[in-house]
């Protein structure tokens, strides 16, 4: 007799069937306790949220919830919020504490109490909710023993799906719960989430979720261990669904028609069908060929005896295997092959080949963001067992973060303990930990937020891993740059010390160009910036205007603290360091110490934006090595690139020659660069978009990716030197050079409009104007213009160093995804 729960499960299918339908209620309802509790039905299950008011701590939680409602739905469970008012009293409506839970319920019996901080997103809801309902379906194992005791109880009875997660709570544990909810009265569900227990049962590659399907029904006797099946597909809902529909098809069928009119169930699922040709005389043993040929491809292809005998189709006398693909109006294969083993590849290449295609064709559909980048999954897996020396940071709760952060100048790493993200970045920030022991002065701290989400509430972290600066009558400062050792280092070392550094003297000016004065922090700055200015000027209005313009700096050189070293020099001596530059007020001198170069730039605007502009264009390099890091500083000039592909260093001639053509201006509507195809291998997958087939290497190439996308290569049997450089840029504009391809516009944008951070950062610079700087030489012009211009500036302040910061983020992250534009090559 079926239970009431186990009805409702039968016809989920139905249910699902007609969701596309029918109208279905999305948004979540608000109920007060008393509507709520009169809502529920015996033997139907409800997840209920019970609140006070909406508050920034919750807002992210219940547009998770909402998201739930639908998918909850489907499988017949409500979702509700309910508003605690005063005068209704309910023992869910007590303590705080209490309303950072959410309650399931069946019936009118309270089943579960989930905290919220689990219920982290859409799948994390789902996979509790039916974790709960179904805890006796799927047997939750942590070792050996349990899922060897489960195996002997059900041989001879039931057969077993075992699945590995790597936490509760994550898609892959929605999949399992969705497929448990099904099928949990036909298999035996059973998980775990230990790596130890996986490794055990023989599994070598541990780095993601697993799927097995245990053939205990056809094992009598009890001393024999049951066949395992291995799904090979990622964990979703439908890939698990497909995979035991075919364990649930024959394991072997006897035909006698023509291959090509043969349909399974197998078929239908997109899998190839192999049938071994048999003949009367040798039946006995093609018979056990095919069905160790089935064991080994069941859940990749449909084995089928084929009888020769009593077939009327002619099939080849020496072939004694057909193959037939999937797709239709495909022919079948007629093969000889007397191995096994090269029936099981010849099977596993064409699926892969199949596999590859399907997955090129979705990323011609779009990209999916859903899915986590390759390098952090590795990354997490390779250092899964290392042993953090975690004692080298302090952690922080809700309780001693204030007083912590408080008492010492403090580095602090928001993070959240389920995301791949934040463990693969935690390993980085104790590898600066260990580097940093000893020497610093800044204490190294951590939060998790999964556990601590108010305190991170607080500190407006929205997203994870974040590194925050805390200095004592300071403004914490947000770390932007990339998610790694050396980069993190670099911005705590370089904010040692307070910018810009207000320099005193002559001697000590010469001192801080010649890197000298702060020598032991050159190593991670090459760039010394120092900023001129006047002490005193005739007019009023001057006097505000210098004042303006030292302000702008010291807010530019604030911004830029962490990634290169800035001063300022404003004494009564300033022009003789002006003269000996040759720079006229206000300027900027770079000291280039790798390089033993100083150089004067003018400052004709003094809009803080602008400085950091100048100085972040000053920075870049003539001839730079283009890698992943450092291509959108160079993309986002707009210029043609005119790349040198080299596979290893860059040939000395070549790149004196293009260094020349660069200092002789004959460069300067172009971005020269080269790379290095062993330090950036998708340096391939980009020339095989220019060429079929390749060419020899070293090759000079523009490309001209803002207008047009037109690809220009220099003749392959002409020398890279200044002479025939010239001639063949003089060409290409007199339009004499023919292009060898060009690129669609569309393979260079970013993958979403979401993603163009670029146009959104011009978008918001050009609100702002540009203001034309004042000369100080007509006192009635100034005295005319004073109000006017101060009010300007005013309303130009208002723009706060931090959304500038938003913008420098935004600016190094866009390449994340515009890089996926690039990846053609599997190694990048």
């Amino acid at each position: 007799m079926f239970s009431g729960f186990d009805v409702f499960r039968v016809g989920i299918s139905f249910v699902i069937m007609c969701i596309f339908y029918m109208p279905t209620v999305n948004s979540l309802p608000e109920l007060s306790p008393q509507k709520y509790f009169s809502t529920l039905q015996p033997g139907k299950a409800s997840l209920a949220y019970f609140c006070q008011a909406d508050s920034p701590r919750t807002s992210v939680f219940l547009e998770e919830l909402n998201e739930a409602v639908r998918p909850l739905q489907d499988y017949g469970i409500s979702v509700a919020k309910v508003n605690c008012v005063k005068e209704e009293i309910s023992r869910y409506c007590g303590k705080e504490k209490d309303l950072m839970k959410a309650y399931l319920f069946k019936g009118n019996i309270l089943l579960r109490e989930f905290p919220t901080d689990t219920l982290f997103d859409v799948n994390a809801i789902v996979a509790h909710v039916l974790f709960a309902l179904l805890f006796n379906e799927v047997k939750y194992i942590t070792n050996l023993e349990d899922l060897q005791n489960i195996e002997n109880a059900l041989k001879g009875k039931a057969n077993i799906i075992f699945s590995y997660v790597r936490a509760i709570g994550i898609p892959e544990h929605r999949a399992v719960m969705e497929a448990a909810f099904v099928y949990g009265t036909t298999y035996q569900f059973v998980l775990t989430t230990e790596i130890a227990l996986l490794e055990s049962i023989g599994s070598e590659d541990v780095e993601y979720a697993h799927l097995y399907f245990f053939h205990c029904k056809l094992v009598l006797d009890l001393t024999q261990q049951c066949r395992r099946t291995l799904m090979e597909q990622p964990l979703t809902t439908l890939n698990i669904h497909l995979f035991i529909k075919t364990m649930k098809a024959p394991l072997l069928t006897e035909v006698a028609e023509d291959p090509q009119q043969v349909s399974t169930v197998h078929l239908q699922l997109g899998l190839p069908l192999v049938f071994i040709v048999s003949q009367q005389a040798t039946y006995e043993a093609d018979r056990r060929t095919a069905e160790w040929v089935a064991w080994r491809l069941l859940g990749k292809a449909g084995v089928l005896l084929l009888l020769r005998d009593s077939l009327e189709v002619n099939i080849p006398q020496d072939a004694n295997v057909v193959f037939k693909r999937a797709e239709k109006g495909v022919p079948v294969e007629f093969l000889v092959l007397h191995d096994v083993d090269l029936i099981i590849s010849h099977v596993e290449n064409n699926m892969h080949i199949e596999e590859i295609q399907e997955d090129e064709d979705n990323d011609m559909e779009g990209p999916d963001i859903d899915v986590q980048d390759d390098e952090v999954a590795e990354t997490v897996f390779r250092d899964r067992k290392r042993k953090l020396p975690l004692e080298l940071t302090v952690e922080l709760t809700e309780e001693t973060f204030n007083a912590t952060v408080m008492a010492s100048d403090s580095i602090v790493l928001f993070y959240a303990g389920w995301q791949a993200v934040s463990m693969a970045f935690l390993q980085s920030y104790i590898d600066v930990a260990v580097k940093l022991k000893g020497t610093s002065a800044m204490l190294l701290t951590r939060i998790n937020c999964a556990d601590w989400s108010d305190v991170c509430t607080k500190q407006n972290v929205t997203e994870f891993p974040i590194v925050k600066m805390y200095k004592k009558g300071e403004n914490p400062v947000s770390y932007a740059g990339m998610l790694g050792t050396e980069d993190l280092l670099k911005f705590i070392q370089l904010n040692r010390i307070s910018y810009p550094v207000n320099i005193t003297s002559i001697q000590e000016a010469e001192e801080y160009l010649s890197g000298e004065l702060y020598k032991d922090l050159i190593s991670y700055s090459s760039v010394s910036v120092l900023g001129l200015f006047s002490p005193t000027m005739k007019t009023d209005f001057c006097l505000l205007y210098v004042f303006i313009a030292k302000e702008d700096f010291s807010e530019a050189g604030n911004y830029l603290k962490g990634y290169v070293i800035t001063g300022i020099y404003s004494e009564e001596d300033v022009l003789l360091l002006s003269t000996k530059y040759v720079a006229s007020l206000p300027a900027l001198l770079l000291a280039r110490h790798t390089e033993g170069k100083i150089e004067s730039v003018p400052l004709a605007s003094t809009h803080a934006q602008d400085i950091v502009q100048i100085i972040t264009d000053a920075l870049l390099e003539m001839f730079p090595e283009i890698t992943v890091e450092n291509l959108p500083s160079y993309f986002r000039l707009q210029k043609p690139l005119l790349i040198l592909f080299s596979d290893g260093s860059v040939n000395p001639q070549y790149k004196k020659a293009i260094l020349t053509l660069v200092k002789q201006k004959y460069l300067d509507s172009f971005t020269p660069c080269w790379l290095n195809l062993k330090n950036t291998p998708v340096g391939r997958g980009i020339l095989r978009a220019y060429f079929d087939p390749l060419p020899p290497l070293p090759l000079l190439v523009l490309v001209n990716l803002h207008s047009g996308g037109q690809v220009f290569a220099f003749p392959s049997d002409q020398a890279i030197i200044e002479e025939n450089l010239v001639l063949w840029l003089k060409k290409l504009e007199a339009g004499l050079e023919n292009h060898i391809t060009i690129l669609p516009a569309q393979e260079w944008k970013p993958p979403l409009p979401a993603y163009d951070f670029l146009s959104m950062i011009d978008a918001a610079t050009s609100q702002h104007g540009t203001r034309k700087v004042p000369k100080c030489m007509k006192e009635t012009d100034v005295q005319e213009n004073d109000k006017e211009q101060h009010e300007d500036r005013l309303a130009v302040r208002k723009e706060p160093i931090e959304t500038l910061r938003i913008k420098h983020w935004n600016r190094s992250n866009w390449f994340k995804e515009a890089e996926k534009s690039f990846r053609h090559d599997k190694e990048l």
